[in-house]
């Protein structure tokens, strides 16, 4: 009697590694007068984001003005500026596989009213201002916002040990 093994042998789904992208996440200064600034970021930790720069910086309305420009000619944009120069705020770079969509998802949408539980703004926040958290919307937004608040050496990239416990072999 003889038996016979076949082995099938799967090409990976893609042929070179998949890029981690990197994103800009603002922890607002309504957090920061909450207490929440380390929940936030133990989320974003727990996810499996790598946090790869995070500094304390108070803003101004310069680069308010440059960062909200879409929203400068609006009649609550002295509103949004008055809040966000209130305390200091905590800027982040995260990166990871879809990191843009992950952090966007975490987030949830802009006003925490309508913000599903779950969600940071859905668990945090009942404000469309006071929502928490400000998150890159595109890869090409997240390489300017990153520019804007980080100089390159202030972004560190390093082997994170767990990432063979967070993504299957063939995605990374």
């Amino acid at each position: 009697m003889h038996i016979f093994l076949s082995l099938e042998i799967k090409k990976p789904l893609f042929n070179s590694l998949i890029a981690m992208e990197k994103t800009l996440v603002i922890i607002k200064p309504g957090t920061i007068q909450r207490g929440y600034i380390g929940e936030i970021i133990q989320r974003f930790e727990k996810k499996g984001l790598q946090l790869c720069g995070m500094k304390m910086i108070q803003l101004d309305e310069k680069i308010l003005l440059e960062h909200y420009a879409h929203l400068a000619h609006r009649p609550f944009f002295g509103r949004i500026k008055d809040a966000m120069m209130i305390t200091p705020v905590i800027v982040c770079c995260w990166k990871g596989i879809d990191a843009i969509r992950i952090v966007r998802a975490m987030a949830g949408v802009t006003n925490g009213r309508d913000a599903a539980p779950g969600t940071i703004r859905g668990d945090y926040s009942v404000s469309v201002q006071e929502n928490i958290v400000h998150a890159s919307d595109s890869p090409e937004t997240a390489a300017i916002e990153l520019k804007r608040f980080f100089n390159d050496n202030e972004i560190f990239d390093y082997k994170q040990h767990q990432l063979d416990f967070l993504y299957a072999n063939d995605e990374i």
